[in-house]
Order: structure tokens, then sequence, then C-alpha cells
């Protein structure tokens, strides 16, 4: 049973088939839970929809780095109420984004990423962070925060080098891997998940992005959660499905799922 961390169904690329997906396709193929991840206020209603229409589904709830221009005092009361569903298990994805040249001032960045560290202290759930080419400022700001120790969280797609995986761990984080661990010129990102305790995993596709090799060019899913499983068991010696047991136990562990 597989267990993805980090999808997006509400993305317009599922318009044609979510239901079909959601209702019998992806049970059947054995993925036992979903986070629908959420980068906006309109997403995160939208993920806490599909966690009350499906049991094996659950919402994160947050604004995403990119769409955080236009953030406010509002915005953050929308959230904490929002998260006092039962099916919201985590805040996210939240953090910094310094690669698209449209994202918002990196300054108002880091003050929207703050806000929402200082709601995750406050609601006492998990948190999912984003990082693209902001390595160092995420990781200066989460060590300030010692939001890991206190609330822990996942670093979604990982992608910074294994020493910083290591400290993240120490710092209390999980480590999010998907399809690009299985990409050609990945040897740093294999070597992340080489030098994390694999307690510390998890797994998740990023569905519709990133779909992992031999998929790439398709839309993405939940069902090639897979060939990423093969892969890290390729690394640490394991079996797709003892990856797959252990990461959906951390997945649980993580985000409180009986």
């Amino acid at each position: 049973m597989y267990f993805d961390t980090h999808a997006h169904y509400d993305f317009t690329h599922f318009d044609e088939d979510r239901q079909q997906l959601l209702e019998t396709t992806l049970p059947q193929a054995g993925i036992s839970n979903i986070i629908n991840i959420s980068y906006s206020i309109e997403t995160s209603q939208k993920s806490i929809e599909y966690a009350q229409k499906y049991d094996y589904v659950y919402a994160a709830i947050g604004i995403h780095p990119l769409d955080c221009g236009d953030m406010t005092d509002a915005d953050l009361q929308l959230l904490e109420n929002m998260a006092k569903n039962p099916k919201v298990v985590a805040i996210g994805e939240v953090g910094l984004d310094y690669y698209h040249d449209t994202a918002p001032d990196k300054e108002w960045q880091k003050k929207c990423f703050a806000q929402q560290l200082d709601l995750v202290k406050q609601i006492g759930l998990p948190v999912a962070i984003h990082c693209r080419d902001a390595h160092d400022d995420v990781f200066e700001m989460l060590a300030a925060s010692r939001i890991g120790e206190t609330n822990g969280g996942v670093m979604h797609c990982y992608s910074d080098t294994p020493d910083r995986a290591a400290k993240y761990v120490e710092m209390g984080f999980y480590i999010g891997i998907g399809g690009p661990v299985t990409y050609r010129k990945s040897d740093e990102l294999r070597s992340a998940v080489a030098a994390v305790p694999k307690e510390r995993l998890l797994i998740e596709t990023d569905c519709p992005f990133l779909p992992p090799e031999p998929k790439r060019g398709t839309r993405n899913d939940s069902r090639n959660l897979y060939y990423i499983a093969q892969k890290i068991g390729a690394i640490l010696g394991l079996s797709h499905e003892e990856v797959a047991q252990i990461t959906c136990e951390n997945a649980k562990r993580l985000f409180c799922i009986s």
C-alpha cells in the first residue's frame, strides 16, 4: 500500500477523469492514502472538499510562495478556521521560491512564510515545505523557528545536498522524495536518500508534475509511486514493497493518521 504525501488532484490536468481516479482507479492500484496539497485559499477549500468526499484522502492547506503576492491577515484567519476540519493534517505547501521571474519579492515571500510558520505553531499541525533555489534562506528560517522540533514537517521534493538532508532530519523533518530520484542526473538526490534514516523518508508524486522514469512526458498520478519506491529500494537495498510499507508508516506517524 502506497501513501502519496504530496499530490495536486485539483489541477485542471485531472478534470476529465478525477472522479474515476479517486473513486476506483487509485484505491484499486494500492494507493492507501493521499494528501492533497494546496497553494491558495481556493485550492485549500478544494483539498478539504476532496478529503471530505474520499475517506483515504487528506488535506494540507496553505499559500504557496508563488501565490502569496496578495496574502492578507484575513487569509491567515481563513486558514486557521479551515485547519479545524479533522481531515486537515498539515499546513502546506509553504516556503520560498526564487526560481520563477514572476515570483513575489523575496522579502515579501519571507514575510508570508514567517507568518504561516507562526500559524503552524499556533495550530499545532506539521508543515509541508516548498523550496526552490532558496535553500540557504529556507534552512535559516526553519532553524530559527525550530518548527521541526515543535510541529514536525516534510521537505517536499527535496533538492538540497545530502549533508543538509541529514541536518533537516536532526531538526525534526522528514524528507520527501519524488520522481526526480529516478532521473539520470539526480546522483546528489540519490546520495541524499542514502544519507537519511529510512524512518524519515516519505514518497510523493507532486502529480500532475514530475513523473518518474519511465513515465516522463506523461501526466503523473499516484500509481507512479511504484517507480519511486523501486528506485529508493535499489539505493537502500530494500524491495519496493518494503519501501512502500516503511514510508506509509512514516507518513501516518508524521500526519497523525491511524
